[in-house]
Order: structure tokens, then sequence, then C-alpha cells
């Protein structure tokens, strides 16, 4: 495991970066030992406090498995994993994986055009006048940027519209990974073009035409893959 240096982040983000590494690419194969604390520590030029931060981190994600007096033990993270993991698996070793990121956006765009048909059927006037506000203001963002947070912003209002708990807490759980990466994944980086799929399943949405906001937000989602793919090859 490489050394943890002071920047530029903390030590035991480092750490854990490169132990969960470790883990997703099967150097620690499912229900292995894990060198000691005091080895690992070692081997990372750490101390055991800090070494202790990241296990902790990846027993929360359920990685691993912390047993007093006992060896830690590696779990197998296809069935112990969480969303939490994804980004982690598209993005390893700090490029991407062309595999994962197309199982990533095959379930973004099934998600929400299913959330964009739901939220024609379900939505109030209120979040139907919010969703076409947003849609209008994507083509006049300053920048990529701030088209990124109004994206984030009409498939989380699409989320409330269509009133579904679940939806809804799948996009807080996502929420940090998608502004952590947003620069390596430009789902807006061409907003100007994608503006009028945006009105265009807004307003799908407050006509009640779950068949057409589907549609809409599918050839968004489609749109917003094809330029993330650009850039990953």
């Amino acid at each position: 495991m490489p050394r943890a240096t002071a920047e530029p982040r903390r030590a035991s983000d480092q750490v854990f970066s490169g132990l969960l590494e470790a883990l997703l690419s099967g150097r620690y194969a499912p229900g292995e030992k894990l060198p000691t604390q005091r080895t690992l520590a070692a081997e990372a030029g750490v101390t055991m406090g800090t070494l202790r931060e990241a296990l902790q981190r990846l027993e929360q994600m359920g990685l691993i498995e912390v047993r007093h007096g006992d060896a830690m033990r590696v779990r197998d993270w296809r069935r112990h994993g969480g969303l939490d993991v994804i980004a982690h698996l598209a993005l390893s070793s700090g490029g991407f994986e062309p595999g994962v990121l197309g199982d990533v956006f095959e379930a973004r765009g099934l998600m929400l055009g299913e959330l964009a048909a739901l939220a024609a059927r379900r939505r109030s006037p209120e979040q139907a006048a919010r969703l076409r506000e947003l849609a209008a203001a994507v083509s006049h963002a300053a920048d990529e940027r701030a088209a990124q947070r109004l994206d984030y912003a009409f498939f989380t209002e699409l989320a409330e519209a269509a009133a579904n708990l679940v939806f809804v807490l799948i996009m807080n759980s996502i929420r940090s990974l998608y502004f952590q990466h947003a620069e390596r994944l430009p789902v807006t980086a061409a907003h100007e073009e994608l503006a009028p799929l945006y009105v265009e399943a807004a307003r799908a949405v407050e006509q009640r035409r779950p068949a057409a906001a589907r549609r809409a937000v599918a050839l968004l989602a489609n749109r917003q893959r094809e330029q993330v793919e650009a850039v990953a090859r």
C-alpha cells in the first residue's frame, strides 16, 4: 500500500483510498484476513489513530469486518457494498472504468425515465412550476458548473414530484459523489444544446403525459451519457 503524504488530502483519506482500491481490485479476497493494524500502519507510514479512521470508514461501508480480539476480515463488496462504492469502481486508479461507467449510466437512465413518468402522474402545481423554472434556467447557466447544479436540482425536484421516498433518498445519497466528481463527469458540458430537453421533460410533466416525460428524460440521459463516454475514451 502506498505511503500517505500530507498533501493534498488528509492522511486518513489517502490510507482509506489505498485500502479501498486493494479491496475492490481483489488484492484482498472475500473472507481473507487483513494484515494487523500495526502492519498496515507501518506500511502506510501513519499513526495507529490515522489507520483506525480509515478502517472505520471501510467498516461502515460494509467492506471489512472488525471484531474485538480477532483478525479483520474482508467482506464481499458485491454482496455488502452500497452506492458509495460506485464512484470508486467507476473511477478506480484515477481513470474511468468503461464497463462500470456504462452500468452506472444505464441504471441512471432507467431510474430517471421512471422518475419522470411518476412525476407526470403525481406532481403538484408547485412542483410543475419549479421544474419549468429549473429547465428554463439551464440554457442561461453562466458555465458548466452552474448547469450541473441546475441539473441536480432538476432531477431532485423530479424525484420529489414522483412522491417516492426511495428515489428521494437515492438522490440524497449520491449528492456528494455527484459534485465531488463533477469535473470528470461532464453531464452538462453542452448545456445549451441539452436545454430544450429539460424544457420538453418539464412540459410533459406539467401536462401529465407520463410516456412523453419518460421519453424526454431518457433522451436527455442518453445524450449526457454520450458526453461522458466521449471524455472517457
